[in-house]
């Protein structure tokens, strides 16, 4: 029996192999990734729907977009994220990556609230990878866990400050509900004026096409990682 069953697992394994082999630069996700378990349609090398992107296999522009990308240390994802999955479409790469750097660190936000900004339309968009880059993050410049758990398990918003208040309602409103309450908008731009107001939503309609993204090209998080999230 014990020769038997030694058999069939040997079998087994070719057969992946032999398919992982007929999908040709595709690594077999049982041989590449035991321990996370990717998905049959995901890249070893990405871990995302799409390889990774060669440089050498770009025009010069791809080229010069690929180097930034890729030598980004403010990154989260690296190339392991919604990064490098434009990087195959270099001009949509080169734009994204502009409006967001700004948003992220040239437009005057707070990056605490940045965070939580972020986080909020992560957790409306239930973007499992999005979340666990982000949280780390916001933890790391000031957000409270009690207040990332208001966000994670949509708590009422009694007791919390007023700008932070603010963004998660309007999050919640804009990305979840798909409707602002003339009360929510007013609350907003009150407190932030008219120009950052349009900074903060331009950023969470940034997170929330990220999360979209994330989404159809199936990211898996990183090894080793479990959502946060409470996801059925």
């Amino acid at each position: 029996m014990h020769v038997v069953r030694t058999s069939l697992a040997l079998c087994a394994l070719l057969a992946a192999g032999l398919a992982g082999f007929a999908l040709g630069s595709r690594q077999p996700a049982v041989a590449a990734d035991v321990a996370s378990a990717l998905p049959a349609d995901v890249y070893a090398d990405s871990r995302n729907r799409l390889p990774l992107v060669k440089r050498d296999e770009l025009d010069d522009f791809g080229k010069k977009v690929f180097d930034e990308a890729n030598g980004d240390s403010r990154s989260l994802a690296g190339m392991q994220g919604p990064g490098g999955i434009r990087l195959w479409s270099p001009h949509l790469a080169a734009a994204t990556r502009g409006s967001n750097q700004y948003l992220r660190f040239s437009a005057g936000l707070d990056p605490r609230l940045v965070e939580l900004a972020i986080l909020t339309v992560a957790r409306e968009a239930d973007s499992t990878f999005e979340w666990d880059a982000h949280e780390a993050n916001g933890l790391k410049l000031g957000l409270t866990p009690a207040l990332v758990d208001v966000v994670r398990l949509r708590k009422p918003l009694t007791g919390v400050g007023e700008k932070e208040a603010a963004l998660i309602a309007l999050g919640r409103e804009a990305a979840g509900k798909h409707n602002v309450s003339p009360a929510t908008f007013a609350t907003a731009l009150e407190l932030f004026g008219p120009r950052q107001l349009v900074d903060w939503v331009g950023l969470m309609g940034d997170y929330t096409g990220t999360a979209i993204l994330l989404t159809a090209f199936a990211q898996q998080l990183p090894p080793g990682h479990v959502t946060a999230l409470p996801i059925p």
